[in-house]
């Protein structure tokens, strides 16, 4: 027979919940002390947890005249301040410390997750370090999922995954909890914040990959995944566009009747995106019941990257009409979107409106949308301006869109100038100097892409392969410029081969100069006709279903005689080609591609 204890059900409780107000809450608590219910513990935890929120002065006035406050009542109250009071987080801490200096008092497995989680945080990222020694003196070998869970997410937010995955594998029998903790970690790290939309393909691929073999993991230890778990599994689909097993998760939440919440709906949104599925992205959008500002931010980012200016100019609209306000994210996505399309004025209306409508200063990534959107529609010298006039220090990122704008439209004095700051601020990332050298190249001026080679080779410096990945049949295949490493590499070579005697037939003529090395021309063909977007292409050719597109990610930005080509494959060949380079998609379809070349 259960023991029933009065109270914990007592009326004046019940009115804690009721409390949206600190006089409210002071005529309970005045109940209260009349009533006795201030000498038991129980009621004193629900009161510390209803004042917490409303008044940390009143809350720590209730604690402070607690004559014993047992071990419980002080992690109510640190919990409840990490999770309300960010600011205070000092406070938490000298809570703990009157637990740890106590000579009756010691932590339990109930203190330390919520300050593991605080030290997630700037400056308290040592002190985690510290705790785990007094988890370690404090609590048994074996010590609470929740502890354990807490202190891999510690290890992976320093970018210990070493550690973190240590901790993990120390775990018998992991709880959905832990295993959401590791994929999540590991997700949340692979993938850079939405912001980031001008690098689609930049999140570290090694980490996402673990994602997908801990889920196969976890599905073989029977745990069934929640909607955190399908959160950090879309994530990792998102980030080395697998859309197969992206489709499995969105199946999995419709057959198990799982909440597709904003948070879940915005992870989907962003997976078909990524995944080259636009349709599918803008259907899941439109069929939610409720979209907050994350959502929209994955939508209007989804017709960014595909092309879809107008589209995602008309969902910000939108979005402001239904009383969302943006946010950093919605404003860089915005003018990604008018960056991709040329929709210059637009995008430098969004940009003011930052300050004029909305009351904030531009940020500095605010300010590398302006002047990508600048110098891709040619006006270099404009977007140089903005650079010198910003009110805080250009990072990498605003050189390298003024050197890949001038590189684009020739202007040599202005990349050289960029080149020159980029190498101050980055002198170990290769794509800069091949920037120039294809500058330099195009022109012809041979004798200055040696010495840039020269200089990368110097300081060891090595330009970054091309990569192309395909998904056929569920299954990744990944090719390297020249690559004679796929089983089926014959076969894919002399498809190659008769792609370019079909493109020969259709007027087509390699974009030499693409080349970086002065070498015969028969040979710069050659050379650009093993990259390995080509040769990828040729393997979906072999190996796939006529009726469906191919899908292809590449982690650089495709050439322009792979983008020619690309054209003419799609009408020889009557199949749709998607690409995901690490700037945009381009959709080739009867001979046009979506980027309508402005690229």
């Amino acid at each position: 027979m259960k023991s029933f204890n009065p109270i914990c059900s007592h009326p004046t409780l019940q009115l804690l919940e009721k409390c949206k107000t600190l006089y409210a809450l002071k005529q309970v608590h005045a109940q209260m002390i009349t009533t006795g219910l201030n000498i038991h513990t129980y009621p004193l935890s629900r009161i510390l947890l209803s004042a917490s929120p409303l008044s940390l002065t009143y809350a720590l006035t209730i604690f402070n005249q607690i004559t014993n406050p047992t071990v419980f009542l002080f992690n109510i109250l640190i919990s409840s301040i990490i999770t309300h009071h960010k600011n205070h987080t000092h406070i938490a801490f000298g809570l703990y410390n009157r637990i740890f200096t106590h000579k009756n008092l010691k932590p339990n497995c109930f203190t330390y997750p919520s300050l593991f989680k605080a030290c997630g945080f700037h400056p308290w990222v040592l002190h985690g370090l510290a705790l785990h020694t007094q988890v370690l003196k404090f609590l048994e070998s074996s010590c609470d999922h929740y502890v354990q869970a807490s202190l891999l997410n510690f290890y992976a937010n320093l970018g210990k995954f070493d550690v973190a995955r240590y901790l993990f594998n120390q775990i018998s029998n992991p709880d959905l909890a832990t295993w959401n903790s590791i994929l999540t970690a590991y997700a949340r790290n692979a993938s850079n914040s939405t912001s980031c939309v001008s690098r689609i393909t930049n999140g570290d691929s090694s980490l996402s990959l673990e994602v997908l073999y801990l889920f196969t993991e976890m599905q073989n230890s029977l745990v069934r995944p929640n909607e955190v778990t399908l959160v950090a599994l879309l994530s990792a689909c998102s980030d080395l566009g697998v859309l197969s097993q992206g489709i499995w998760a969105h199946a999995y939440v419709v057959k198990n009747n799982l909440k597709l919440n904003c948070h879940v709906g915005t992870s989907l949104i962003d997976m078909y995106s990524k995944c080259g599925c636009l349709n599918l992205a803008y259907q899941t959008f439109d069929h939610l019941r409720q979209r907050d500002t994350l959502c929209y931010n994955a939508m209007i980012g989804g017709f960014a990257i595909h092309g879809y200016g107008q589209r995602a100019l008309d969902l910000y609209k939108k979005m402001r009409l239904e009383g969302l306000l943006p946010d950093n994210v919605t404003i860089v996505v915005s003018m990604f979107a008018c960056s991709h399309v040329g929709l210059v004025e637009e995008g430098c209306k969004i940009f003011d409106s930052i300050r004029e409508v909305y009351g904030n200063e531009p940020t500095l990534e605010h300010y590398g949308c302006l002047v990508d959107l600048l110098a891709r529609a040619g006006r270099l010298q404009e977007a140089e301006e903005k650079i010198k006039k910003m009110p805080m220090k250009p990072n990498a990122i605003l050189w390298r869109s003024l050197l890949g704008a001038a590189r684009v439209h020739g202007n040599l004095a202005i990349g050289e100038v960029a080149l020159k700051h980029l190498i101050e601020l980055e002198p170990e990332t290769s794509g800069n100097y091949v920037l120039l050298s294809n500058m330099y190249a195009k022109i012809n001026r041979w004798d200055d892409v040696k010495k840039v080679r020269k200089l990368m080779k110097d300081h060891d410096i090595y330009k970054m392969p091309g990569s192309s990945l395909v998904e056929i049949n569920g299954t990744m295949h990944e090719f390297l410029i020249g690559d004679k490493t796929h089983p089926c590499t014959k076969e894919i070579y002399l498809k190659v081969e008769e792609i370019n005697n079909r493109l020969l037939e259709y007027g087509h003529k390699p974009r030499t100069k693409e080349v970086l090395f002065d070498i015969e021309e028969e040979e710069k063909e050659d050379s650009l006709s093993y990259h390995s977007e080509r040769l990828a292409i040729a393997f979906a050719l072999i190996a796939s279903d006529a009726s469906v597109p191919i899908r292809i990610i590449k982690n650089l930005r495709v050439c322009s005689d792979c983008h020619d080509s690309g054209k003419l494959v799609s009408v020889i060949y009557q199949r749709e080609i998607i690409v995901r380079d690490r700037n945009r998609f381009h959709h080739f379809k009867d001979g046009t591609c979506s980027c309508l070349d402005y690229w």
